[in-house]
């Protein structure tokens, strides 16, 4: 792939999982990152990493998407146009639709959705990005068709893919929407049940997933080509070809598949 030397990378939720990963890649070829989450420990430990691997230079902002205040205090301090913003912060869930509080389902779209609507156009607004910025945000597997259990977080997912989509329409912007499937992070730890508490567990989906660096190579490879879709996983992403060829089938099976 070619050198990100002296390109400008901001990326959200990049303390573990996808978002660290896709940290770790872009440093690898060389580019300048300011990674964005809520955990500074964590974050610490991924720029060490970067720096190992080669990025230009590493900073970090300890700041949750949500609170829309700490956001807006900290863009004006970014000095530099970004080339690259990826929006990868998101939270999932683990319940039935008809159990889930309506509390749980606006806090996932909360974060999933607004968040990263906010964050992108302030950021205009603020002059750090312009057509020539790229910009990557994680979707999911769920983005593209329902699934058990994952009602809230397959509706935040979907309306992600069709703001972003309209933005690359309206603005012939450069946007690619990634679509991971089982990818073995910690994101089923801190999923939300249906009254809202955590989850607590990793899911054996989670466990037996796609190696996150293997992810995060071919979702960087995807960003850097150009390219509008990566969908990257396992045995599961033939549920994709399943659902645009074979819908009957698709959902015949779908409700039967482990949800965890």
């Amino acid at each position: 792939m070619q050198s990100l030397k002296g390109k400008n990378v901001l990326i959200t939720g990049a303390s573990s999982g996808i978002g660290a990963a896709l940290a770790r890649e872009f440093a690898r070829l060389g580019g300048n990152l300011i990674l964005l989450a809520r955990n500074r420990e964590r974050l610490e430990t991924v720029k060490a990493d970067c720096l190992r691997l080669g990025a230009g230079d590493v900073r970090l902002a300890e700041a949750d998407t949500t609170d829309y205040k700490a956001i807006d205090a900290f863009i004006p301090t970014l000095e530099e146009k970004l080339d690259y913003l990826v929006l990868n912060a998101g939270i999932t869930q683990r319940s039935l639709a008809v159990e889930t509080d309506e509390a749980v389902d606006r806090r996932v779209m909360e974060v999933d959705y607004f968040a990263p609507i906010h964050f992108t156009k302030a950021l205009y607004a603020a002059g750090k990005w312009d057509r020539t910025t790229h910009i990557a945000a994680t979707s999911s597997i769920a983005g593209l068709f329902g699934f058990p259990q994952r009602s809230a977080y397959c509706a935040a997912k979907h309306a992600l893919k069709g703001f972003y989509e309209a933005l690359l329409l309206e603005n012939g912007m450069k946007v690619t929407l990634l679509f991971p499937g089982r990818i073995n992070t910690p994101i089923s730890l801190n999923a939300l049940e249906g009254d809202g508490r955590a989850h607590g567990k990793m899911d054996p989906g989670q466990a037996n997933g796609m190696d996150v660096d293997a992810c995060a190579r071919k979702c960087v490879r995807g960003i850097v080509r150009g390219r509008r879709q990566v969908r990257v996983g396992g045995k599961e992403m033939i549920s994709c070809f399943l659902y645009k060829w074979f819908p009957g089938i698709f959902f015949h099976f779908a409700g039967k598949v482990s949800a965890v």
